[in-house]
């Protein structure tokens, strides 16, 4: 029987780290909140980033393809392979909230004008609902890896691999919803 060193309580260093993760994320739940509830866009800025959505509805199918090869290769116990598709994971979902940032600054929010509203407004929901965790979760995934502690890296992974996915899939079905309704509206 082999013993590993990890130790499961936080370390000392441990949470200087912690806090920094509680605060982007906050920052970052802040930003999101404001730019969504209370800012409408800017037409005046002369921009036009119509094209985004349809960016970072590829984004998002490229982060739950990768989220799902890195499955598959831990599974086959492949850790550099899965800790590139991991990495590459995170990228894509990053460079997607570069994207969504941009376009809801520019643009403002989209409404929905179709039949289904409320199966619409429900998938919506659930979705940014759980978008909320993945953030601070991925980010305490990545700290227990990199800190080998891979006890603590699975027990966060267990809960983050299926929200992350679901809101990765759900993002790409929330931009065909709103773009096969009437209009968009942005």
């Amino acid at each position: 029987m082999r013993t590993t060193p990890e130790v499961v309580a936080p370390a000392r260093g441990d949470r200087a780290y912690f806090l920094a993760i509680a605060v982007a994320s906050a920052a970052a739940l802040a930003l999101l909140s404001w730019l969504i509830l209370l800012r409408k866009g800017d037409a005046s800025l002369d921009v036009d980033l119509r094209f985004m959505p349809a960016v970072n509805a590829g984004l998002n199918a490229t982060a739950a393809t990768l989220l799902t090869l890195g499955w598959l290769a831990i599974r086959q116990q492949r850790t550099a392979l899965h800790r590139r598709l991991m990495v590459s994971a995170f990228a894509a979902s990053a460079l997607f909230l570069v994207g969504y940032l941009a376009y809801h600054y520019v643009h403002g929010d989209t409404k929905y004008v179709g039949p289904y509203r409320g199966a619409y407004l429900a998938l919506l929901a659930s979705h940014v609902l759980l978008s909320i965790p993945v953030v601070p979760m991925a980010l305490l995934a990545f700290y227990f890896a990199w800190r080998k502690r891979f006890t603590a890296h699975k027990r966060v992974t267990r809960f983050l691999a299926p929200i992350w996915l679901y809101v990765s899939v759900t993002g790409v079905l929330v931009y065909f919803v709103l773009r096969g309704s009437a209009p968009a509206v942005p």
